[in-house]
């Protein structure tokens, strides 16, 4: 009898969790560790956690890139899925959020590695298994590691961002955007349409 979808999933699953690192990882052992296209890992302190990537997350991530490469001069990026050094020493921390946007020689090579002076805003979709993390644990990691721009977008129902900014090493919200809006980064204008993150095709 062939298994269901759920039971090969729970399998898989089952084996990932068997196979997990039983000790904190170096930043040389995170490095060696094969590509994973299935889901979102990082590295807390020397231990691998996944992150949750939900379709709808996933079209969210990629369409937002594309609008904000759209708009970004030639010496800035927006970077999806690339890894942000949160702190190399031992245990290291690696955060992968989900678009960074970056300058300086970082930006022009389209790295992907970065460190957060690199780094001009760092964005994060909220989804149901992310959030405690995206909006207390990230939001103090960034605010430490200096980063001038949080942003913080939620796709549940109406898409929604908000911003937020650097002040006294601390983030303080900026502002609540939705539809059609036009954010300030570093002096650049930065036009989105927001609920196009999350539309459906229109059949042919």
């Amino acid at each position: 009898m062939r298994r269901s979808s759920a039971a090969e999933s729970l399998a898989k699953t089952l084996n990932a969790v068997a196979s997990w690192p039983d000790h904190l990882l170096t930043l040389t052992e995170w490095s060696a560790l094969p590509e994973d296209t299935e889901r979102c890992l990082e590295l807390v302190d020397g231990v691998l956690v996944v992150a949750p990537q939900p379709p709808r997350h996933q079209l969210a991530v990629w369409r937002l890139a594309a609008q904000l490469e759209r708009a970004l001069p030639r010496r800035v990026a927006a970077l999806a899925r690339i890894e942000l050094i949160i702190d190399d020493a031992m245990p290291p921390t690696v955060r992968v959020p989900d678009v960074l946007v970056v300058g300086g020689e970082a930006g022009a090579a389209h790295a992907t590695r970065v460190n957060p002076p690199d780094v001009l805003a760092a964005i994060e979709i909220v989804s149901p298994g992310s959030r405690r993390t995206d909006r207390v644990m990230k939001f103090a990691e960034y605010a430490e590691a200096g980063i001038g721009h949080y942003w913080l977008l939620d796709i549940e129902g109406s898409v929604r961002l908000t911003e937020y900014r650097l002040h006294e090493n601390r983030y303080r919200a900026d502002g609540e955007f939705s539809g059609r809006a036009t954010l300030e980064l570093d002096g650049i204008s930065l036009p989105l349409d927001l609920d196009a993150l999350t539309a459906l095709r229109t059949p042919a």
